[in-house]
């Protein structure tokens, strides 16, 4: 082991108890000083995962991400602070784990990770960890990892339950034997509009930051071709085994990608026309509310959950969630002019497009929705 990487006085105090680990010990607490690793996203599981990886003395960390603290965030994201509130996600999550640990490097990627920038990104470290939320960069970090030849330690969370599998090609399979196709556009809803328990994302995130320094130490037997789901209503974890899949087009006998694609395009995201033509004809919270004011009230339509219903309304509005609008469309006139109404407008702008494909032409979308209205006309209505 290089001097560089020797273990000063101050660190072998700090680090005495893994030492006393004959798993680890002098040798292999100076593997993980050695060490290099990425966290992509630092949300509900890159909290945990940053967190613990500095705690445990891992020598250089990168951390991946764009956002800014939001009040929302801190019912699980760990790093953060109320007084961060509209602070750079980075920004603070780079104090916090210097202040965890001087002793260890923190770079800072505040970029959104993209097909131009993330094999650059990716190829300066050993392991890579997915702590994101959404399926093009899911599929995006798998493909780099594999074009890189890197280990891709993965979880995700979505209310009570968590999945978490180390994708290694050279060793098993990758995120695309699991998972060859994406899920259709809307039909698995984000955390934002179908809640996540705070607290699963700190146990998912300790099971990655778990295998990832088993990878760095080369001990005990990391989730390599095997999906660990957990629920944590139940209280109980249950395995998968996973095979590599030889018509996989990233890590199969033949590959097909060879370089990163428009992963946004590969999940459907973008190219709607139809969503688009929505998006520009949708009316603004300003606009409507003065609508009311005028006595000129159109139908509100709330495609929105049940429970997000009892957080907040506009009233008057019909509630029919948009998973049962295609069977409750007949309980709507076509003549009247309907305005649809979600959170953001995401599933509103999908329920508006639904509206017009079975002939309600007058069919309209709340740009922003209830966020924006909370923003721009009704500052009491609460957030979520």
């Amino acid at each position: 082991m290089s001097s560089e990487y020797r273990l000063a006085n101050e660190e072998i105090l700090r680090y005495s108890r893994h030492l006393l680990l004959p798993e680890v010990g002098m040798e292999g607490q100076s593997k993980l000083k050695a060490a290099s690793v990425l966290v992509v996203g630092t949300g509900g599981l890159g909290s945990p995962v940053g967190l613990y990886l500095a705690a445990a003395g891992v020598g250089r960390l990168g951390l991946v991400d764009f956002d800014v603290v939001d009040a929302s965030n801190l019912q699980r994201q760990v790093l953060y602070h109320t007084r961060d509130v509209g602070r750079p996600k980075l920004e603070v999550a780079r104090e916090r784990l210097v202040d965890l640990n001087p002793h260890i490097s923190i770079e800072t990627h505040e970029t959104r990770l993209t097909s131009t920038n993330a094999l650059e990104i990716l190829r300066e470290y050993d392991i890579v960890i997915d702590g994101t939320d959404n399926f093009p960069t899911r599929y995006l970090v798998s493909d780099a990892c594999v074009l890189l030849g890197k280990p891709n330690v993965y979880g995700s969370v979505f209310r009570f339950e968590g999945q978490a599998s180390v994708f290694w090609a050279q060793r098993g399979p990758c995120y695309r034997c699991l998972y060859p196709e994406p899920p259709p556009p809307g039909m698995v809803p984000s955390c934002a509009e179908g809640g996540v328990l705070g607290i699963l994302p700190g146990t998912v995130g300790a099971i990655q930051a778990t295998e990832a320094v088993k990878l760095i130490l080369g001990r005990g037997e990391p989730l390599v071709g095997r999906l660990l789901l957990f629920n944590a209503l139940e209280m109980r974890f249950r395995e998968l085994r996973l095979r590599k899949d030889p018509h996989c087009p990233t890590c199969g006998e033949r590959p097909s990608i060879r370089e990163l694609i428009d992963y946004e395009e590969f999940c459907g995201i973008t190219g709607d026309a139809d969503l688009v033509e929505v998006d520009h004809d949708a009316i603004s919270p300003r606009e409507l509310y003065a609508r009311f004011d005028d006595g000129d009230a159109p139908v509100l339509l709330d495609v929105r959950s049940a429970l997000e219903w009892a957080i907040c309304r506009i009233e008057p509005a019909v509630l029919i969630p948009l998973r049962e609008l295609p069977s409750r469309v007949g309980e709507l006139h076509s003549d009247d002019e309907i305005i649809c109404v979600c959170r953001s407008g995401r599933r509103s702008a999908r329920a508006t497009k639904l509206l017009r494909e079975a002939g309600f032409g007058r069919a309209r979308n709340l740009r922003g929705g209830l966020a924006a209205w909370a923003e721009e006309v009704d500052r009491t209505m609460p957030r979520y």
